[in-house]
């Protein structure tokens, strides 16, 4: 569920420019610069209240993260966590995600992260689906090559319908799949806010990575 509204969110996105970036097309194919070094990129789209990056970021000092969030309401709470533990790798941008390519140029993103992600559950919203070939297609422009798109959900339709985006897309392949992450959770995995919920609950979390595999790929049948 999304916050409306939380007083003062406009003004302390203002006042935190160092954490949520004002003009992110500026730093089309400059992030590095942004960054003041030469590591990987990995994206979060959809960052919420910034619990999943945040704590990414704190464990690996060597990748540069930046998290996406259309929603002034909710990108505020992952401000506030940045300030509580100021982090030089992480950047904010509030935007919406069919925006990405003008924030991001050709093979400048290592790893796109989407965490439960709106299902978006009628058909005809299934291009608003962040695993919809219009999204795959964005994203092809700006990942590296063998650069990779994690997916965790606990919809099982939603799971479904990114299997079979990516299998049908030429330019993507599944390396991994996994239909129920927590029964063997690999060391390395972080929760999001929601996935800390739908674990109490008992919801089953399904899990996919796919590699990108550039212009040249071509799928035999």
């Amino acid at each position: 569920m999304r916050l409306r509204n939380v007083k003062h969110a406009k003004e302390l996105i203002e006042k935190n420019s160092h954490i949520v970036i004002k003009k992110p097309n500026e730093y089309k194919g400059l992030w590095n610069k942004l960054f003041n070094n030469s590591n990987p990129v990995e994206l979060e789209i959809g960052c919420g209240k910034g619990k999943f990056i945040v704590d990414k970021a704190t464990l690996d000092k060597n990748i540069n993260f930046i998290g996406i969030e259309k929603f002034d309401s909710v990108i505020v709470r992952g401000i506030e966590k940045l300030l509580e533990k100021p982090l030089d790798n992480v950047k904010l941008i509030r935007i919406d995600a069919e925006n990405i390519e003008t924030i991001f140029k050709k093979s400048e993103v290592n790893t796109i992260y989407l965490n439960f992600s709106d299902p978006w559950p009628k058909n005809r919203h299934a291009k608003k689906r962040l695993t919809s070939k219009k999204y795959l297609d964005r994203y092809s422009n700006i990942l590296v090559n063998n650069g990779e798109i994690r997916v965790k959900t606990d919809n099982y339709n939603l799971f479904e319908f990114s299997m079979m985006s990516f299998i049908n897309h030429n330019k993507y392949i599944i390396e991994e799949i996994n239909l129920d992450l927590y029964k063997n959770l690999p060391k390395d995995n972080v929760q999001t806010e929601f996935e800390m919920k739908f674990v109490e609950k008992g919801n089953r979390i399904y899990y996919l990575k796919a590699i990108y595999k550039g212009e040249s790929h071509e799928k035999t049948v």
